[in-house]
């Protein structure tokens, strides 16, 4: 299939390659002409200093980019330089408000638009092994299902437009309930006098058992927060879920508490820190 991809972050930059290695045409396109041209040299594909350029004559056009507003500026310059027919998959995370805004821009232009936010981290781009959550017109997933799984371990529809930001709150949502219960059950195990390592090695093999637990309680120990899912992605991310949660009336009490957590995590300098870094506030 003949794609573009816009948006050649830590997410973007290994989710193009991918593509790329599963044999599809692949023009890319970033703000910073010099990654989009290192991502060329280094996957064989071609760069474009334009994104009218990038997305000509393309079946697919898939984003990763910062947040609702970049979306909007980059399907309002794709879509009159697009194919009739083709299809937009967004894997930003975003509201779903903008989701179904764009859709119904690309459906004037006799295009279509899919919101497939991920999940699994720059780890799980990398490794091409990503949850994708999709919401948009059946026959239009259908056409992209098997290039976008170039990426990803697992691929669903959610429904129609909008559905997979939806499915993508609800990640978060849980996400963060876990983090603040795997810092909590470590400082209490450190004040406790308790081997930290010896009580991952007891717990988690139990109903405790998380991939949080897993894979964070080691570095949370060693208060280790220089990587992974930085502090200042997920509060973006929770308040997208909050300002739904506004709309439909859910009760997001414990998510509302931990955002305010993540506020004084940046507040301690940890903008970039990993999310694991909610352990930090408990032992300052």
């Amino acid at each position: 299939m003949k794609t573009a991809f816009i948006g050649l972050g830590v997410m973007g930059y290994p989710m193009a390659g991918h593509l790329k290695a599963a044999g599809h045409e692949v023009s890319v396109f970033n703000r910073s002409p010099d990654k989009a041209q290192r991502w060329a040299a280094q996957h064989g594909g071609a760069a474009f200093e334009t994104i009218e350029e990038a997305v000509a004559g393309c079946e697919l056009v898939a984003l990763c980019v910062g947040n609702d507003d970049d979306v909007r500026g980059v399907v309002a310059r794709a879509l009159p330089a697009m194919t009739k027919g083709a299809v937009i998959v967004d894997h930003t995370t975003t509201s779903a408000v903008v989701a179904r805004e764009m859709a119904g821009l690309a459906a004037e232009q006799g295009c279509f638009f899919i919101d497939a936010p991920v999940s699994g981290g720059q780890a799980g781009a990398e490794t091409g092994q990503l949850t994708i959550m999709a919401g948009g017109d059946a026959e239009a997933y259908a056409r992209i299902e098997l290039t976008i799984s170039a990426y990803a371990k697992a691929v669903r529809r959610m429904g129609e437009v909008g559905t997979g930001q939806l499915t993508k709150m609800c990640n978060q949502i849980a996400i963060a309930g876990v983090v603040q219960g795997v810092a909590e059950a470590l400082h209490f195990a450190k004040q406790a006098g308790l081997p930290t390592d010896d009580v991952l090695a007891a717990i988690s093999k139990g109903s405790a058992q998380s991939w949080q637990m897993e894979n964070r309680w080691p570095t949370m120990a060693r208060g280790e927060f220089e990587f992974g899912f930085a502090v200042d992605w997920m509060r973006k991310d929770l308040g997208i879920a909050l300002a739904e949660a506004r709309r439909n009336g859910a009760k997001l009490e414990s998510t509302a508490l931990i955002d305010q957590f993540y506020a004084e995590v940046q507040a301690m300098g940890g903008h970039r820190w990993d999310t694991s870094s909610l352990v930090a506030r408990l032992e300052k």
